[in-house]
């Protein structure tokens, strides 16, 4: 799979996201809004009128750092596009509206992907239609009333879903409210190649894949290619404005000016060998030869506070920086010479702008 990424300049001007094709700017979303064609069963571009604030309610969940990072990403454009033409409104309302154990998924993903062999199981088990559409379609019935009432407090005219949890039961309810050709679903996939089925509802308006490669699985479960886009993957503006220098940001950060510098993540949540990787860092750049350090380590540990804590009780030869969750990550990428990461798509496409 290949995926270019837009310049940074094209992408302030006309893009929502980076990624391999540019298909509809997010001037193009402000200037037509989807409305329901009874004949054809789709959405066609209608001009919607300035008489008031459009609503835009994104759906995340905290279940890893790429759905937030996402849901900021689209937040941020509109506002640099758009200004106050829309009230933009990031939300997790499995989390505050509903029971367990929808209002639970960030503990089970930081349980499950401890355990690997549990997420393999639970990810391939889960992936045929019919299983997800039964689990999803029994939730629904449960906590239906508790949804609805998330929903409609912020009354969106468009619903943006970046997390795939957040297709089938959102849609359910629009459409037992009668609302389903009144308000805009769309999805954005935030998943290179690999996604589970769950992302892929035929309900929604627009389905905005990263790549053809999942552009290709959408076909397969039924999305019509008039739903589908291929758009890339949403990166904060912040990462495509241009920033001062790298020996600035070494000043400002606290780096050595002359060392080269290896930053080290393990995604929002710290996971994976960041520990033992870190180590293995610190020996190697330390030269015993000469007795000093050839390199400096960056480690961003995200919310695992344990692994800031261990990390920072060891005594290293080498200059180790131990940061926690990172609002500003564009800095720490400009200030480095390289990036040692988990696969998080959301990093890989920052880390290639």
């Amino acid at each position: 799979m290949v995926m270019s990424v837009v310049s940074p300049k094209k992408l302030l001007s006309q893009n929502l996201v980076v990624g391999r094709k540019r298909r509809c700017s997010l001037r193009e979303l402000e200037e037509n809004c989807f409305d329901f064609d009874d004949e054809s069963g789709g959405f066609e571009l209608v001009q919607l009128g300035a008489e008031k604030t459009k609503n835009v309610l994104i759906l995340m969940s905290d279940t890893g750092g790429g759905h937030r990072a996402s849901a900021e990403a689209i937040r941020d454009a509109f506002h640099l596009q758009f200004g106050d033409q829309y009230r933009i409104f990031v939300k997790d309302v499995w989390k505050e509206y509903t029971g367990w154990p929808l209002n639970d998924m960030e503990s089970q993903y930081k349980f499950m992907v401890k355990h690997v062999q549990l997420w393999k199981v639970a990810f391939h088990g889960t992936s045929p239609r019919w299983i997800h559409c039964a689990y999803l379609a029994a939730l629904a019935a449960f906590y239906a009333k508790e949804l609805e009432v998330g929903l409609m407090e912020y009354k969106p005219d468009i619903i943006i879903s970046v997390h795939p949890l957040m297709q089938h039961i959102p849609l359910w309810v629009l459409k037992w409210e009668g609302l389903q050709k009144k308000v805009v679903f769309v999805t954005v996939i935030t998943d290179l190649n690999t996604c589970h089925r769950t992302w892929f509802n035929t309900g929604v308006t627009r389905c905005y894949c990263p790549s053809e490669e999942v552009a290709k699985r959408a076909l397969v479960d039924g999305l019509d290619s008039s739903q589908i886009r291929v758009f890339g993957l949403p990166v904060r503006p912040s990462f495509c404005r241009a920033i001062i220098s790298k020996d600035e940001l070494r000043d400002e950060l606290e780096l050595d000016p002359k060392l080269p510098a290896v930053l080290l993540m393990g995604g929002g949540e710290g996971m994976g060998p960041v520990k033992k990787t870190a180590k293995a860092l610190g020996d190697a750049l330390f030269d015993e030869l000469l007795g000093h350090p050839i390199g400096q380590i960056v480690v961003i540990c995200g919310r695992n506070k344990t692994l800031a804590s261990t990390l920072e009780s060891i005594q290293w030869k080498v200059p180790v920086k131990i940061r926690g969750f990172e609002p500003q990550m564009e800095k720490w990428m400009g200030a480095c010479d390289c990036i040692i990461t988990k696969a998080g798509p959301g990093t890989i496409a920052e880390a290639l702008i």
